[in-house]
């Protein structure tokens, strides 16, 4: 029984030693399984690439880019995709896409025009809105007709919308740009300019002109009578197309989302939007009337065909600019567009 007791307390004893071995080496090897957990995790992380910064979109504060504005205060936008920004001028926000500092714009056609002249490689995925009277010549009560501007001084922006109004304005008076002096200043000194007569019209636009048809100046011509031709687009640079489509994909949506809101709840966009223009809701609306917004479905037939309808459409700007020298060349329509986010975008269905 003795030998039996030191037999089990040898068993016992090589038990416990090989127990004592078995539990050094499953700690051993978790410990060596987690370092390697560790070290794989590190080359994981060392391998991934930085997460990207959200696509940024830029635009002058303009109430025809205001649906990607409304899109961003009511978190319609995805953030970690999209960063709205609002410059303080169309100037800025070129310059701005010009040095990197914006991935994608909201532009006059003309504007874009320009960029693809001048080349730069950014591409019209989107048309936002027209003009349809929110741009406006307005003049001194003593001008009772077109005519009567020969001899006149005509304040006007130096901006590329504010020579094609011009343009028009005096082609359809039958005047020579000789007939007339033109005074490029800003848009917000138009009223002061005509109140004390430096100039007898202003080429302006809404919500400026506002108050100074409330003194009494009348407008003479407006952009109903240029259908077509002061067009919002949406570019985006080349390089971000072909790079990272998903943000892409998010600004298209985050347009889509704003638009929608803005049409099933006009008063509420109004009342949202309305202090950022400094105007009242009903002021906020009224210039509305002056644009029509092109839906996601619109906005694809117009860049679709061979040629598409908006090259069509922009020809005889194009022409124009070309002719007054802001453009070198006629642009290359089918260079210059791409609807293949927008052909990937799912259709809203109509719209009320």
């Amino acid at each position: 029984m003795a030998d039996g007791m030191r037999g089990n307390s040898g068993l016992e004893g090589r038990l416990a030693g090989q127990g004592a071995v078995l539990g050094w080496w499953l700690r051993a090897r978790a410990a060596l399984g987690w370092l390697a957990c560790v070290g794989a995790l590190a080359g994981l992380m060392a391998c991934s690439e930085p997460p990207q910064p959200p696509l940024v979109v830029g635009f002058n504060t303009w109430v025809g880019y205001d649906p990607l504005v409304l899109a961003r205060d009511r978190g319609l936008a995805d953030a970690k995709q999209v960063k709205v920004v609002e410059l303080i001028s169309s100037a800025e926000a070129l310059r701005h896409l010009r040095n990197g500092l914006l991935d994608a714009a909201g532009l006059t056609m003309d504007e874009a025009l320009r960029l693809v002249d001048g080349g730069f490689d950014v591409r019209i995925v989107a048309l936002l809105d027209t003009s349809a009277g929110a741009d406006v010549v307005v003049a001194a009560p003593r001008i009772t007709s077109l005519q009567k501007l020969r001899g006149e001084h005509i304040a006007v922006e130096d901006a590329t919308v504010g020579t094609l109004m011009l343009e028009r304005l005096l082609r359809k008076a039958n005047l020579r740009r000789e007939d007339v002096t033109v005074l490029r200043m800003d848009a917000t000194q138009h009223k002061t300019a005509l109140l004390s007569d430096r100039v007898a019209a202003a080429v302006s636009y809404a919500p400026i002109d506002g108050p100074i048809q409330a003194l009494g100046y009348r407008a003479i011509f407006d952009s109903r009578q240029m259908p077509g031709e002061i067009v919002d687009v949406l570019v985006v640079r080349g390089e971000v197309l072909r790079q990272r489509p998903e943000a892409v994909d998010a600004l298209m949506a985050a347009w889509a989302a704003g638009l929608n809101v803005m049409r099933l709840d006009p008063g509420g966009a109004a009342t949202s939007l309305a202090p950022g223009a400094d105007l009242t809701p009903a002021q906020y609306q009224a210039v509305q009337r002056g644009l029509r917004f092109y839906s996601p479905e619109e906005s694809l037939a117009m860049l679709t065909g061979n040629p598409p309808p908006l090259a069509q459409q922009g020809e005889g700007v194009a022409r124009l600019l070309v002719e007054l020298g802001v453009l070198r060349s006629a642009p290359n329509w089918a260079a210059l567009i791409d609807t293949t986010p927008a052909l990937r975008a799912p259709t809203a269905g109509p719209l009320p």
